[in-house]
């Protein structure tokens, strides 16, 4: 689709790339240079016209769909949907802000995802264990090049969440957005006292031991695995909470 608004802006360096890159889209949706029903342009060409990597752009089109101003249809694309209605759910990634923030919303994925690991494990087909492989490999292959790895992490929970074949599940992902993830409101390696790379490591050998327990339809293991890893997480943050509140006591 043409482009006729001007010409990208200037990065702000306090803002990430993917958040700038969803302020200008969604900004065309609102002042309808980009309509309902509309496909937005495709992956290559948004990392032509923006100069940003394929994961940013990934992260970004996940931010719009968790707030409601898009859809993406698996194999022909993703199209603009009315702006959502003020009263409808939505988790406002702005409002996360906080350590106490984003120890509530790792409660919350504690109840939502143990169950979609144990039903994933069930019910999962060939190609959705591939795409949580392919998310694994993505975020492995970010973390080693040390650049943003927040959109794949989100990409390998999503897939999870559509292998349980309850749209629910998918939906609520959806809403939520990569918010989810901590490190898109906090550095949690430094949070927690450990080198990036070191937390990377244990990160991912988290995520190997829950897909590893899908692979093998083990749902037990599976809602095992992801409850040990949402709960690690829980636990580096809330020592990390405790500390600073008694800091500043």
């Amino acid at each position: 689709m043409e482009n006729q608004s001007a010409p990208p802006r200037a990065r702000r360096k306090h803002r990430s790339l993917a958040q700038e890159l969803v302020t200008e889209l969604s900004e065309r949706i609102r002042n309808g240079g980009l309509k309902r029903g509309d496909k937005l342009p495709t992956e290559s060409a948004i990392m032509e016209e923006q100069g940003v990597s394929r994961t940013v752009v990934r992260e970004a089109i996940s931010r719009l769909q968790a707030s409601g101003l898009v859809e993406t249809r698996h194999g022909i694309g993703t199209f603009v949907l009315d702006t959502p209605s003020p009263s409808g759910f939505r988790i406002d990634p702005a409002t996360i802000v906080t350590l106490r923030d984003v120890l509530a919303i790792l409660e919350l994925r504690i109840s939502l995802e143990v169950e979609s690991a144990g039903l994933a494990a069930q019910r999962r087909s060939a190609e959705q264990l591939a795409d949580m492989r392919a998310a694994l490999d993505a975020l492995s292959e970010s973390a080693a090049h040390a650049s943003d790895a927040v959109g794949a992490d989100f990409q390998f929970h999503m897939a999870i969440a559509l292998s349980t074949g309850n749209r629910y599940f998918t939906d609520i992902m959806n809403h939520l957005g990569t918010s989810i993830i901590p490190r898109t409101r906090l550095n949690s390696a430094r949070l927690a006292h450990d080198d990036n790379q070191h937390y990377m490591t244990r990160l991912s050998r988290e995520h190997e031991e829950i897909y590893d327990a899908i692979a093998r339809q083990d749902s037990d293991a599976a809602r095992a695995a992801m409850r040990l890893h949402l709960t690690n997480s829980r636990e580096r943050l809330r020592h990390a909470h405790e500390e600073a509140e008694s800091q500043r006591a």
